[in-house]
Formats: structure tokens, C-alpha cells, sequence
């Protein structure tokens, strides 16, 4: 299929990293349920729902469906804002309803309904069979799925210690108020914290045999300090050097507790995150960013914190690597790819050095990404992208395998709701660490001339993802093996091919960490979803450093 033949489809069918909203799916629910998920509707056990599944599955296939598959979703929300002593909002939503995705005529159809009754299920069935149809006059090509093997009946859930849902909001307001309170003491002039959980109960089932039963919970505590000095009229900030988990409560609680040491009294955290420890040193930071020394321009080596290095990921390699871009289908929101089809053909293009190994997996534990089934129900799996620096492979999924003379998916196609159709999305994507035993203080002693970062911070990258430029949450000045002082005003500039190709030394598995994204945005109309980014501190030499403080 031509690009033009598919935005012409994708306009007559139904239907970065961070959104400036925070989405919400579904309706308020009422205080009576803050306490417990179980309260949160009506819930409808495996039996009853393979039912219901049945009578999208037999309707289409009577219009002339030759593929369905069907979703079923009940997505549970819960957003806690607070800033220094007030509560600034809660929110708690509830969505609930099918998706019905079928091939007929060799084309996609899709209908979704929030009246999960067998009348109106067969009605969105028929519904979604009259779209494909109506496309199909249209498409040039019919649509090639890989094979898929039916599951049968299985389940599988986020292996958690604690309910995030069933923890009253009482004790999650006190923990933020504690936040605030720490940090104000501390030297904070303004903090504000949140807290966001999410719970997706989904059921899946197709034509092919498979009738997969998933519950998904995602949790991210996060906030942001300010730090003010009045007499010169400046501010600074520091963000919660936190990571969203595919976790329970137990993430917050210290049940899973393990912290690793860094350098100038900073810990980085693994499966759990003391967030008043952190709110507490974040004060201190951004207090110490006001008298902070303005970085001198120039080549230096860098050596990113996983919590930084995360982001570079995400936007260099994740979403190149994403097929949809690279064929061009997706283009509007983020653009395209430079990771072209003839360079991962070549065998050779060299994406990184030889160091550099870079993984797409949805089956790592704990991560925001990882699941049992994907929304097409295709088992989950680890694979590679880069190997020993060489491009060897993309995202993905069933309708996309074909291209890239696969016989299976990746196992990456996910919907962010019952209401809309799955696609392409990025799974986990994550740079190995290193064989050799380094940690973060052997990997500064071998720096003369460097610069350690920590956390995420603005960023900007071009529509191929290729050039761009990151900054990040605090500066550290290496002279010859020492951290000598905190910098400010540090963002780096290079392209994706350099700066990979830079990568010079790697921290191993113990320094191993994973930064998330919890909205990462895609499509038109855009949906969002939840990813993580592993790596352990590695060091990238020679790279372009510019001062964003300066004034032309």
C-alpha cells in the first residue's frame, strides 16, 4: 500500500514523549469507591465474557468477517495532585466496553460500544464489518497477517504485592503531604507531587482460538521543587529522579526495597523508591543549582544515569525503529524514521559501536511495557534491534511482519482503550549492560574531561529522529577521575548515528536501572501508552556540549 492510499483509508475508518494533559478514559467515579478497586462497576468473571466474545466472534463471521478479534476492557484510573499543603484534585475513572476488530474483503474494520449487552455487541459486530467493506473499495492490497497460533483459554497479571487500588487515599495523601513537607524543610520555596495508578482488566479473544484474560497495573509516583533565590530573581528545579513501574503499591512501601549508591549522595533506585528520601535531596539540589557554575562550551564525555539515558532511548531508538515510521505510515505526530528499510538490508549499517546492544522486550519483570499477550494476542518476547552496534531488526506486529519477510509478530500492537483500534506500539526497549564489573565511581575515574547527568530534561529531536539535543536534571563536572563541583545551563547536541557510535564503556548489571515513560504519544487520533528504558550508567566520549544559559 502506498503512503497516500493509507492516509485516504485511515481518514475514511473510524478512527513525544510526555502529554500536556493527562489523559483520562472513562467516567468520574464517585467517592463511595476510593478505597477499593473491587467497587469500581460491576466486574464480569472470564466465563460470562468468553460469552459475549462469542457473539461478536459468530456475528462477524456471519457478515463475512474472515478475522475478528475482540476486546474487552474495564480500565481503572486513580490521579492524586497535591502542591506544598494543599490537595489540588483527585481523580478516579472507570471505563468499560468492547472494541471489535474484523477483516473483511481483505480490509480493517473496526466499531467499538460501551453497551456490553449481546444485542448491541452483534450490532457493533455488523457495525465493524460494514467499515471494512466500505474501505475495501479503496485498498489496493488485502491486508497479510502472519500466522498466529490460538492460546485457548489463559490468563495472565502483573505479578503485584499490593493492590495500588485497595490502598485508601487517606495514607497516599499522607505519604504526599510528607513529600511536600520534607522538601519545604529542606529549602524548597515549591514542590508539587503526584501519584498516578493504573489498572487495565482486559479480555481478548479471536478467530484464531485464543481467549487470554490479562490484569495490568502500572504505577508512577513523581514530583517537581523549586528552589528560589528572590534577591537575584532566578529559580531552579529538580524533578523526582523516580521511574513508573509495571508495580503494586509494594514499589512505594519498600517491600521490594533496593537502592543502589551513586556519586554526590545520590541513590538510584531499582524495585522500589523512597520518594520522601528523594523529595529531600531533590531541596537540597535545587538549591544548590542556584549558585551552580555555568558549563563552558565544548567536546566532552558524558557519562548518563540510566534515569537520563532512558529518554535518549526512547526518542533515538525506540521510536526509529518503529516500522510504522519507517515505511511512513506514521508521520504526523513525531514524524518519520532515518532508520530506513535499505540500511537494515545492507546488514552493516552501523546504528552504534560494537558496544552498543539494544533489545525490544515485553517480558522483562517489573517494566511498564510487559504483559503476557500483546492486543492481536501474540505471546510476548525479547528480540533484538541493534546487535554489536549493526540495525537488525523493528517493531513489528501481525499486519507488518510480512514486509519484512518475518513469519510471525514482534508481539508489540496495543490500544490504550476498549474505544480505540490497536497498532504498532513501542515495547520495551533497552540498551545491555556491560560484561565487565564497572560501576559508576570506576567509570568517572577513567574520565579527564567529563560531565555526569542524571535525570530527564527538555529535549528536541527532528522529524526522522535523527539530530537532536538533550539537557536533564542535575550536572556534574569530571576533571581528571573526580566529580568536582555541580554545572548548569548543560545540554548536549548530536545525531542518533554519532552519538550511539560514541558509546565507549558500559556499567554492568548491578548499576542496571529502568526510566519510563507513562504517556508516550502516537497516532492521529492520539493514543497513549506506558514504556520502559533500561540501561546502566554508560559513558559516550567526545560528544558536543552547549550552554543553554547564554544570551545572544
Amino acid at each position: 500500500m502506498q503512503r497516500r492510499d493509507f492516509i485516504q483509508l485511515s481518514g475514511l475508518g473510524i478512527g513525544s514523549l510526555f502529554t500536556a494533559g493527562v489523559p483520562v478514559f472513562g467516567n468520574n467515579v464517585s467517592a463511595d469507591y476510593l478505597f477499593d478497586a473491587s467497587g469500581w462497576g460491576a466486574g464480569v468473571d472470564a466465563a460470562a465474557k468468553k460469552k459475549l466474545a462469542d457473539v461478536a466472534l459468530n456475528t462477524a463471521k456471519s457478515q463475512g468477517a474472515t478475522y475478528t478479534d475482540v476486546r474487552i476492557g474495564r480500565y481503572l484510573q486513580q490521579y492524586l495532585f497535591t502542591r506544598e499543603t494543599k490537595v489540588q484534585n483527585i481523580v478516579n475513572a472507570e471505563s468499560y466496553g468492547i472494541g471489535i476488530r474484523v477483516i473483511a474483503n481483505g480490509t480493517w474494520g473496526f466499531a467499538a460500544t460501551s453497551d456490553v449487552t449481546p444485542d448491541a455487541i452483534a450490532r457493533c459486530a455488523k457495525t465493524a464489518v460494514s467499515i471494512a467493506k466500505a474501505n475495501s473499495r479503496l485498498q489496493t492490497e488485502p491486508v497479510q497477517l502472519a500466522p498466529q497460533k490460538g492460546v485457548g483459554e489463559v490468563t495472565w497479571k502483573t505479578p503485584i504485592q499490593k493492590n495500588a487500588f485497595q490502598i485508601p487515599v487517606s495514607e497516599k495523601i499522607d505519604l504526599l503531604m510528607k513529600v511536600n513537607g520534607e522538601a519545604m524543610r529542606n529549602g524548597a520555596a515549591f514542590v508539587t507531587s503526584n501519584l498516578f495508578f493504573i489498572n487495565e482488566q482486559k479480555y481478548f479473544a479471536s478467530t484464531d482460538g485464543s481467549y487470554i484474560d490479562q490484569d495490568i497495573h502500572r504505577i508512577w509516583p513523581t514530583f517537581t521543587v523549586s528552589a528560589v533565590d528572590r534577591a537575584a530573581g532566578k529559580f531552579k528545579t529538580r524533578d523526582a529522579i523516580s521511574s513508573p513501574m509495571g508495580m503494586g503499591y509494594e514499589y512505594l512501601d519498600g517491600l521490594a526495597s533496593e537502592k543502589i549508591k551513586a556519586p554526590n549522595g545520590l541513590v538510584g533506585y531499582r524495585y522500589s523508591y523512597d520518594m520522601v528520601e528523594d523529595a529531600t535531596l531533590a531541596a537540597k539540589q535545587a538549591k544548590e543549582k542556584l549558585t551552580a557554575k555555568s558549563v563552558q562550551p565544548g567536546k566532552y564525555d558524558l557519562v548518563l544515569d540510566p534515569n537520563h539515558l532512558g529518554l535518549t532511548i526512547h526518542e533515538s531508538v525506540g521510536h526509529p525503529t518503529e516500522l510504522d515510521r519507517v515505511l511512513g505510515y506514521e508521520a504526523n505526530y513525531a514524524g518519520t524514521s532515518f532508520a530506513t528499510l535499505d540500511k537494515w538490508k545492507s546488514k552493516t549499517f552501523n546504528y552504534g559501536s560494537k558496544l552498543v546492544n539494544i533489545v525490544a522486550d515485553k517480558t522483562q519483570p517489573n517494566t511498564l511495557g510487559t504483559v503476557g499477550y500483546d492486543d492481536e494476542g501474540v505471546p510476548c518476547k525479547e528480540w533484538d534491534l541493534i546487535k554489536d552496534g549493526i540495525l537488525v531488526n523493528y517493531q513489528a506486529i501481525r499486519d507488518q511482519a510480512a514486509i519484512l519477510g518475518e513469519k510471525e509478530s514482534n508481539g508489540c500492537c496495543y490500544a490504550d482503550n476498549w474505544s480505540t483500534v490497536q497498532f504498532q506500539r513501542m515495547p520495551n526497549v533497552s540498551l545491555k549492560p556491560g560484561a565487565e564489573k564497572r560501576s559508576v565511581f570506576d567509570m568517572i575515574k577513567g574520565v579527564d574531561k567529563g560531565i555526569y547527568i542524571i535525570g530527564r530534561g527538555s529535549y528536541s529531536i527532528d522529524q526522522q529522529r535523527y539530530n537532536f539535543q538533550f539537557g536533564g536534571q542535575l550536572f556534574y563536572e569530571i576533571k581528571n577521575g573526580e566529580i568536582v563541583g555541580m554545572l548548569d545551563d548543560v545540554a548536549y547536541q548530536s545525531n542518533t548515528q554519532e552519538f550511539w557510535n560514541s558509546c565507549a564503556q558500559l556499567c554492568d548489571k548491578d548499576d542496571y536501572r529502568t526510566f519510563g515513560s507513562f504517556f508516550d504519544g502516537k497516532g492521529q487520533p492520539s493514543q497513549v501508552s506506558a514504556v520502559s528504558h533500561g540501561s546502566a550508567t554508560t559513558r559516550f566520549n567526545g560528544v558536543n556540549v552547549i550552554n543553554t544559559g547564554r544570551k545572544i
